[in-house]
């Protein structure tokens, strides 16, 4: 669901923080930006199950027509059931209904196959290191 509530959004920043404040030792600095400061300032979601956030993700405008997704984290229990595929799904909606027609993202190395898997094609050439941590840039036509 859009994280449209101060108590959503911080919500969504919580799952965030678990995974990679936490899990993947990404510095806490790192993770808050200036699109953090409401819910208005990009368009965050996050996915509940029994009340409880277990995902999140922003889009932000990269270039007219273009979607930028970020931040995209799921909880470590609830990976590999499709909540992070759905996660992708309702934030690439949202972009298509506001008009954009392709998304870029930076994915993790690691998450490079799970992309894939969803339409993104890998624009880099060479990974590169984001908070020390290997990545890729990705795109879709939506």
């Amino acid at each position: 669901m859009r994280a449209t509530t101060t108590d959503l959004l911080e919500e969504a920043i919580a799952v965030r923080f678990e995974v990679f404040v936490d899990e993947q030792k990404v510095p806490a600095d790192l993770e808050r930006d200036e699109y953090d400061v409401s819910p208005d300032a990009c368009h965050h979601f996050v996915v509940k199950d029994n009340g409880k956030a277990i995902a999140a993700g922003r889009w932000k405008e990269y270039e007219p027509g273009v979607a930028k997704l970020q931040r995209i984290a799921v909880l470590l229990p609830y990976r590999g059931h499709g909540v992070g595929k759905k996660l992708i799904e309702v934030m690439e909606q949202d972009a298509r209904v506001s008009g954009y027609t392709s998304s870029i993202l930076g994915a993790q190395c690691t998450a490079e196959g799970f992309y894939q898997k969803l339409g993104y094609v890998t624009e880099s050439e060479e990974p590169f290191l984001d908070a020390n941590i290997p990545h890729v840039n990705m795109r879709k036509v939506l």
